[in-house]
């Protein structure tokens, strides 16, 4: 959220605290300001339980909660592997990486806040391939392009009991 768009939640506020003083009801409040009545009367409380301070915008919830800095070392910490943080494979998973993050910084990530942390820094999902050692890439595809041709089940012409949308001669 912008400065800008902060102060204008903020007037927002303030222009429903001169209604409640006024003695309006949440709901007039919520049609005129073009709200729900439920942020008005969550609004109403937080001025009744801390004044004008109460209404004041916290900004967003979504802002980063590790620095420049953190974010530098969790990369350094990735880059180390799993295995020196004491997982018994090589695979990092989000709740792994999720898990590093409390590690390290005592910051508690979802396993969703943690994908886009790692998407906003330019990291990507990755799955590594698994192919036998015996695997011969040539013999699959001369398989493919000469015997799975023969072998596969022709396709049934579009006739009288198909599932055919047209019907014969109506073109």
């Amino acid at each position: 959220m912008t400065d800008a768009e902060r102060a204008a939640r903020e007037r927002i506020r303030r222009q429903a605290v001169e209604r409640f003083e006024g003695g309006e009801k949440s709901r007039d409040i919520a049609a005129a300001m073009r709200v729900s009545v439920r942020s008005v009367e969550r609004w109403r409380r937080q001025w009744r339980e801390d004044g004008e301070t109460g209404i004041a915008s916290k900004g967003s919830p979504g802002r980063p909660k590790l620095s420049d800095t953190q974010i530098a070392r969790l990369e350094r910490e990735l880059e180390r592997g799993p295995l020196a943080h004491g997982w018994e494979d090589q695979r990092w998973t989000l709740a792994r990486v999720k898990t590093l993050i409390g590690r390290l910084f005592h910051v508690s990530y979802t396993v969703e806040g943690t994908w886009v942390l790692l998407k906003r820094h330019g990291w990507s999902w990755q799955q590594p391939a698994r192919r036998a050692v015996e695997r011969d890439d040539t013999a699959v595809e001369l398989w493919k392009k000469e015997t799975w041709p023969r072998v596969k089940a022709p396709r049934r012409p579009a006739g009288p009991g198909s599932s055919s949308r047209t019907k014969p001669g109506s073109r």
